[in-house]
Protein backbone atom coordinates (compact mmCIF):
# COMPACT_ATOMS: atom_id res chain seq x y z
CA UNK A 1 0.00 0.00 0.00
CA UNK A 2 0.89 3.65 -0.94
CA UNK A 3 1.30 5.42 2.42
CA UNK A 4 -0.12 8.55 0.52
CA UNK A 5 -3.48 10.46 0.16
CA UNK A 6 -5.04 11.96 -2.68
CA UNK A 7 -7.23 15.00 -2.20
CA UNK A 8 -9.74 15.67 -4.75
CA UNK A 9 -11.44 19.39 -4.80
CA UNK A 10 -14.23 20.31 -6.73
CA UNK A 11 -13.50 24.35 -6.73
CA UNK A 12 -17.28 25.25 -7.32
CA UNK A 13 -18.79 23.05 -5.06
CA UNK A 14 -21.53 24.49 -3.04
CA UNK A 15 -20.34 27.72 -3.12
CA UNK A 16 -17.59 27.28 -0.31
CA UNK A 17 -14.16 28.81 -0.52
CA UNK A 18 -11.30 26.50 -0.83
CA UNK A 19 -8.77 28.62 -1.41
CA UNK A 20 -5.95 27.34 0.94
CA UNK A 21 -7.40 24.25 1.27
CA UNK A 22 -4.87 22.26 -0.60
CA UNK A 23 -1.76 23.18 2.16
CA UNK A 24 -4.00 23.13 5.56
CA UNK A 25 -4.82 19.23 4.26
CA UNK A 26 -1.20 18.65 3.54
CA UNK A 27 -0.20 20.31 7.07
CA UNK A 28 -2.68 18.31 9.07
CA UNK A 29 -2.29 15.36 7.77
CA UNK A 30 1.24 15.12 7.37
CA UNK A 31 1.48 15.72 10.88
CA UNK A 32 -1.22 13.25 11.99
CA UNK A 33 -0.90 10.50 9.94
CA UNK A 34 2.87 11.04 8.95
CA UNK A 35 1.49 10.74 5.24
CA UNK A 36 2.29 13.05 1.68
CA UNK A 37 -0.68 14.52 -0.19
CA UNK A 38 -1.22 14.64 -3.49
CA UNK A 39 -4.07 17.40 -4.64
CA UNK A 40 -5.74 16.89 -8.07
CA UNK A 41 -8.76 20.09 -9.22
CA UNK A 42 -11.47 18.91 -11.26
CA UNK A 43 -12.50 20.92 -14.09
CA UNK A 44 -15.82 18.75 -15.11
CA UNK A 45 -18.31 16.06 -14.56
CA UNK A 46 -15.96 12.47 -14.37
CA UNK A 47 -12.55 13.85 -13.33
CA UNK A 48 -12.92 13.16 -10.04
CA UNK A 49 -13.80 9.70 -10.84
CA UNK A 50 -10.97 9.26 -13.00
CA UNK A 51 -8.54 11.03 -10.30
CA UNK A 52 -9.65 8.14 -7.63
CA UNK A 53 -9.66 5.37 -10.50
CA UNK A 54 -5.83 6.09 -10.67
CA UNK A 55 -5.34 6.33 -6.85
CA UNK A 56 -6.45 2.83 -6.86
CA UNK A 57 -4.52 1.52 -9.40
CA UNK A 58 -1.39 3.15 -7.58
CA UNK A 59 -3.00 1.80 -4.10
CA UNK A 60 -2.94 4.84 -2.12
CA UNK A 61 -4.03 4.62 1.05
CA UNK A 62 -7.25 6.60 0.72
CA UNK A 63 -8.50 9.71 -1.47
CA UNK A 64 -10.03 12.77 0.83
CA UNK A 65 -12.77 14.16 -1.40
CA UNK A 66 -13.83 18.16 -1.07
CA UNK A 67 -16.86 18.40 -2.99
CA UNK A 68 -20.82 17.82 -2.67
CA UNK A 69 -22.99 14.84 -3.00
CA UNK A 70 -22.22 14.25 -7.15
CA UNK A 71 -18.36 14.50 -6.46
CA UNK A 72 -18.42 12.46 -3.46
CA UNK A 73 -20.41 10.02 -5.48
CA UNK A 74 -17.81 9.74 -7.74
CA UNK A 75 -14.90 9.41 -5.86
CA UNK A 76 -17.06 6.68 -3.69
CA UNK A 77 -17.88 4.40 -6.97
CA UNK A 78 -13.52 4.48 -8.23
CA UNK A 79 -12.91 3.19 -4.42
CA UNK A 80 -15.57 0.50 -4.31
CA UNK A 81 -14.28 -2.83 -3.11
CA UNK A 82 -10.47 -1.62 -3.80
CA UNK A 83 -9.66 -0.93 0.19
CA UNK A 84 -8.76 2.66 -0.53
CA UNK A 85 -10.12 4.57 2.36
CA UNK A 86 -12.63 7.65 1.08
CA UNK A 87 -12.38 10.76 3.40
CA UNK A 88 -15.18 13.50 3.18
CA UNK A 89 -14.77 17.13 3.48
CA UNK A 90 -18.29 18.11 3.13
CA UNK A 91 -18.63 21.00 0.83
CA UNK A 92 -21.95 21.11 -1.21
CA UNK A 93 -25.70 21.85 -0.58
CA UNK A 94 -26.62 18.41 0.70
CA UNK A 95 -24.19 16.16 1.96
CA UNK A 96 -26.02 13.23 2.64
CA UNK A 97 -23.53 10.63 3.16
CA UNK A 98 -21.55 12.91 5.10
CA UNK A 99 -24.59 13.97 7.40
CA UNK A 100 -25.52 10.15 7.89
CA UNK A 101 -22.07 9.16 9.20
CA UNK A 102 -21.88 12.34 11.33
CA UNK A 103 -18.99 13.71 9.52
CA UNK A 104 -18.94 17.43 10.59
CA UNK A 105 -20.42 19.78 7.61
CA UNK A 106 -17.61 21.96 7.92
CA UNK A 107 -13.76 21.84 6.52
CA UNK A 108 -11.61 21.83 9.47
CA UNK A 109 -14.08 19.38 12.02
CA UNK A 110 -14.79 17.16 9.24
CA UNK A 111 -10.30 17.05 8.95
CA UNK A 112 -10.01 15.90 12.47
CA UNK A 113 -12.08 13.04 11.18
CA UNK A 114 -9.77 12.43 9.07
CA UNK A 115 -7.13 12.51 11.33
CA UNK A 116 -8.09 10.04 13.60
CA UNK A 117 -8.21 7.57 11.02
CA UNK A 118 -10.99 5.73 11.89
CA UNK A 119 -11.67 3.73 9.38
CA UNK A 120 -14.69 1.80 8.91
CA UNK A 121 -15.95 -1.23 6.23
CA UNK A 122 -19.35 0.75 4.99
CA UNK A 123 -21.50 -0.88 2.79
CA UNK A 124 -22.54 0.71 -0.44
CA UNK A 125 -25.47 -0.45 -2.73
CA UNK A 126 -25.90 -1.16 -6.56
CA UNK A 127 -29.25 -0.59 -9.05
CA UNK A 128 -27.94 -2.41 -12.23
CA UNK A 129 -24.71 -2.56 -11.18
CA UNK A 130 -24.44 1.00 -11.02
CA UNK A 131 -23.44 2.29 -7.46
CA UNK A 132 -25.16 4.16 -5.13
CA UNK A 133 -24.33 5.02 -1.63
CA UNK A 134 -27.34 6.64 0.26
CA UNK A 135 -30.97 6.25 -1.74
CA UNK A 136 -31.57 5.01 -5.51
CA UNK A 137 -35.59 5.72 -5.68
CA UNK A 138 -38.54 5.68 -8.68
CA UNK A 139 -41.75 7.39 -8.53
CA UNK A 140 -41.99 11.25 -7.18
CA UNK A 141 -38.96 11.77 -5.99
CA UNK A 142 -36.80 10.49 -8.92
CA UNK A 143 -39.64 13.13 -11.58
CA UNK A 144 -38.51 15.95 -9.58
CA UNK A 145 -34.34 14.83 -9.35
CA UNK A 146 -35.31 14.90 -13.29
CA UNK A 147 -37.31 18.08 -13.12
CA UNK A 148 -34.47 20.34 -11.22
CA UNK A 149 -31.85 18.72 -13.13
CA UNK A 150 -33.40 20.93 -16.79
CA UNK A 151 -33.96 23.94 -14.32
CA UNK A 152 -31.08 26.20 -15.63
CA UNK A 153 -30.32 27.12 -12.36
CA UNK A 154 -29.90 25.30 -9.02
CA UNK A 155 -30.41 26.12 -5.59
CA UNK A 156 -33.25 25.04 -2.90
CA UNK A 157 -35.42 27.81 -4.30
CA UNK A 158 -35.59 25.87 -7.66
CA UNK A 159 -35.51 22.55 -5.90
CA UNK A 160 -38.80 23.31 -4.30
CA UNK A 161 -40.06 24.88 -7.48
CA UNK A 162 -39.24 21.57 -9.26
CA UNK A 163 -41.39 20.11 -6.17
CA UNK A 164 -44.34 21.96 -6.39
CA UNK A 165 -44.53 21.62 -10.09
CA UNK A 166 -44.05 17.95 -10.23
CA UNK A 167 -47.01 17.37 -7.82
CA UNK A 168 -49.49 19.12 -9.21
CA UNK A 169 -49.48 16.65 -12.50
CA UNK A 170 -47.60 13.91 -10.76
CA UNK A 171 -49.76 10.22 -11.41
CA UNK A 172 -48.28 7.06 -9.10
CA UNK A 173 -47.66 4.23 -10.94
CA UNK A 174 -47.56 0.81 -10.30
CA UNK A 175 -44.24 -1.36 -9.14
CA UNK A 176 -43.80 -5.06 -8.68
CA UNK A 177 -41.43 -5.81 -5.75
CA UNK A 178 -39.39 -9.35 -5.19
CA UNK A 179 -37.45 -8.90 -2.21
CA UNK A 180 -37.09 -11.56 0.82
CA UNK A 181 -38.72 -14.38 -0.82
CA UNK A 182 -41.98 -12.29 -1.71
CA UNK A 183 -43.97 -10.66 -4.29
CA UNK A 184 -46.43 -7.75 -4.24
CA UNK A 185 -47.74 -4.94 -6.08
CA UNK A 186 -48.30 -1.92 -4.91
CA UNK A 187 -49.23 1.58 -6.69
CA UNK A 188 -47.07 4.04 -4.89
CA UNK A 189 -46.09 7.31 -5.29
CA UNK A 190 -42.20 6.19 -4.74
CA UNK A 191 -39.99 3.41 -3.90
CA UNK A 192 -36.57 4.52 -2.22
CA UNK A 193 -33.84 1.69 -1.71
CA UNK A 194 -31.94 3.47 0.99
CA UNK A 195 -28.32 2.14 2.31
CA UNK A 196 -28.53 5.78 4.40
CA UNK A 197 -30.88 7.27 6.24
CA UNK A 198 -31.10 10.66 4.36
CA UNK A 199 -31.62 12.05 0.79
CA UNK A 200 -29.33 14.58 2.47
CA UNK A 201 -29.90 18.23 4.34
CA UNK A 202 -31.42 16.38 7.17
CA UNK A 203 -34.14 15.00 5.30
CA UNK A 204 -34.72 11.67 6.53
CA UNK A 205 -36.36 8.96 4.55
CA UNK A 206 -34.98 5.69 6.14
CA UNK A 207 -34.16 7.25 9.96
CA UNK A 208 -33.15 4.31 11.38
CA UNK A 209 -30.90 2.69 8.38
CA UNK A 210 -27.18 1.65 8.93
CA UNK A 211 -24.48 1.44 6.43
CA UNK A 212 -23.35 -1.46 8.64
CA UNK A 213 -25.34 -4.57 8.68
CA UNK A 214 -25.77 -5.47 5.53
CA UNK A 215 -29.40 -4.47 4.24
CA UNK A 216 -31.40 -2.30 2.26
CA UNK A 217 -34.05 -0.05 3.69
CA UNK A 218 -37.12 -0.72 1.41
CA UNK A 219 -39.35 2.60 2.11
CA UNK A 220 -42.67 2.57 -0.08
CA UNK A 221 -44.92 5.52 0.01
CA UNK A 222 -48.57 5.54 -1.07
CA UNK A 223 -50.14 8.07 -2.62
CA UNK A 224 -52.73 10.38 -0.32
CA UNK A 225 -54.53 13.96 -0.16
CA UNK A 226 -51.98 16.92 -0.67
CA UNK A 227 -52.54 17.40 3.17
CA UNK A 228 -51.59 13.78 3.29
CA UNK A 229 -48.80 15.33 1.44
CA UNK A 230 -47.58 18.21 3.29
CA UNK A 231 -47.38 16.21 6.51
CA UNK A 232 -45.28 13.52 5.04
CA UNK A 233 -42.54 16.20 3.84
CA UNK A 234 -43.15 17.20 7.84
CA UNK A 235 -42.19 14.02 9.18
CA UNK A 236 -39.67 13.63 6.49
CA UNK A 237 -37.21 16.63 8.26
CA UNK A 238 -38.76 15.80 11.67
CA UNK A 239 -37.54 12.00 11.90
CA UNK A 240 -41.65 10.56 12.17
CA UNK A 241 -41.87 9.19 8.86
CA UNK A 242 -41.64 5.73 9.87
CA UNK A 243 -45.46 6.51 11.69
CA UNK A 244 -46.73 8.28 9.05
CA UNK A 245 -49.78 5.85 7.59
CA UNK A 246 -48.54 6.53 3.73
CA UNK A 247 -45.45 4.76 4.56
CA UNK A 248 -44.77 1.07 3.93
CA UNK A 249 -41.13 -0.02 4.75
CA UNK A 250 -39.09 -3.75 5.26
CA UNK A 251 -35.43 -4.26 5.35
CA UNK A 252 -33.43 -7.12 2.97
CA UNK A 253 -29.91 -7.71 1.38
CA UNK A 254 -31.63 -7.37 -1.95
CA UNK A 255 -34.67 -6.23 -4.09
CA UNK A 256 -36.01 -6.35 -7.34
CA UNK A 257 -38.51 -3.79 -8.76
CA UNK A 258 -40.72 -4.04 -11.47
CA UNK A 259 -42.15 -1.49 -13.60
CA UNK A 260 -45.07 -1.48 -16.26
CA UNK A 261 -44.09 2.19 -17.81
CA UNK A 262 -40.51 3.71 -17.76
CA UNK A 263 -39.66 6.66 -16.02
CA UNK A 264 -37.35 8.79 -14.04
CA UNK A 265 -35.07 7.11 -11.77
CA UNK A 266 -31.79 8.98 -9.34
CA UNK A 267 -29.27 7.66 -7.88
CA UNK A 268 -28.77 9.84 -4.74
CA UNK A 269 -30.42 12.57 -6.07
CA UNK A 270 -29.00 12.54 -9.95
CA UNK A 271 -31.65 11.65 -12.35
CA UNK A 272 -30.94 8.44 -14.20
CA UNK A 273 -32.00 6.27 -17.54
CA UNK A 274 -32.99 2.85 -16.60
CA UNK A 275 -35.29 -0.09 -17.79
CA UNK A 276 -38.25 -1.38 -16.80
CA UNK A 277 -36.64 -3.86 -13.80
CA UNK A 278 -34.19 -2.74 -11.61
CA UNK A 279 -31.96 -4.97 -9.69
CA UNK A 280 -31.33 -3.80 -6.38
CA UNK A 281 -28.06 -5.58 -3.87
CA UNK A 282 -26.41 -4.16 -1.09
CA UNK A 283 -22.53 -4.89 -0.85
CA UNK A 284 -21.78 -5.66 2.45
CA UNK A 285 -18.52 -3.89 3.47
CA UNK A 286 -17.55 -3.09 0.38
CA UNK A 287 -16.25 0.75 0.88
CA UNK A 288 -13.72 2.18 3.35
CA UNK A 289 -14.59 5.31 4.98
CA UNK A 290 -13.10 7.79 7.37
CA UNK A 291 -15.67 8.16 10.35
CA UNK A 292 -16.14 9.42 13.59
CA UNK A 293 -14.20 7.62 16.51
CA UNK A 294 -17.45 7.41 18.40
CA UNK A 295 -20.32 5.36 18.77
CA UNK A 296 -23.03 6.34 15.82
CA UNK A 297 -25.84 8.11 17.77
CA UNK A 298 -29.13 6.11 17.96
CA UNK A 299 -31.56 7.88 15.87
CA UNK A 300 -34.65 10.09 17.82
CA UNK A 301 -37.57 11.73 16.10
CA UNK A 302 -37.28 15.56 16.64
CA UNK A 303 -34.10 15.67 18.89
CA UNK A 304 -31.87 13.78 16.63
CA UNK A 305 -32.53 16.94 13.77
CA UNK A 306 -31.96 19.18 16.00
CA UNK A 307 -29.29 18.37 17.66
CA UNK A 308 -27.89 17.98 13.95
CA UNK A 309 -28.77 21.48 13.44
CA UNK A 310 -27.57 23.05 16.91
CA UNK A 311 -24.34 21.27 15.96
CA UNK A 312 -24.18 22.82 12.84
CA UNK A 313 -24.91 26.50 14.04
CA UNK A 314 -22.47 25.98 17.12
CA UNK A 315 -19.86 25.25 13.88
CA UNK A 316 -20.55 27.99 11.84
CA UNK A 317 -20.54 30.01 15.64
CA UNK A 318 -16.99 28.92 16.35
CA UNK A 319 -15.43 29.53 13.11
CA UNK A 320 -16.48 33.24 13.15
CA UNK A 321 -16.02 33.79 17.02
CA UNK A 322 -12.43 31.97 16.99
CA UNK A 323 -11.41 30.97 14.33
CA UNK A 324 -9.02 28.07 13.51
CA UNK A 325 -6.03 28.49 11.36
CA UNK A 326 -5.90 28.17 7.70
Amino acid sequence: MNQRLLLVINPISGGSKKEGLAELVSQRVEKSLGMAVDVKITTGKGDAQRFAQEAVEEKYYGVIVAGGDGTVNEVATALCDSGVALGIIPSGSGNGLARHLEIPVDMNFSLDVIAENNIVACDYATVNDRPFFCTFGVGFDAAVSDRFAKQGKRGKFMYFKSAIEEFVQFQPQIYTISANGKVFTQNAFLVACCNASQYGNNAYIAPTASMTDGLLDIIIIHAGSPLDTAVLGVDLFTGYINNNTLLQSFRAPAAVIYRSNEGPAHIDGDPVVLGDIMDIKCRRGGLKIFVPNKTHTEFRPILTPINSFLAEVRIAMANIFNPRKK
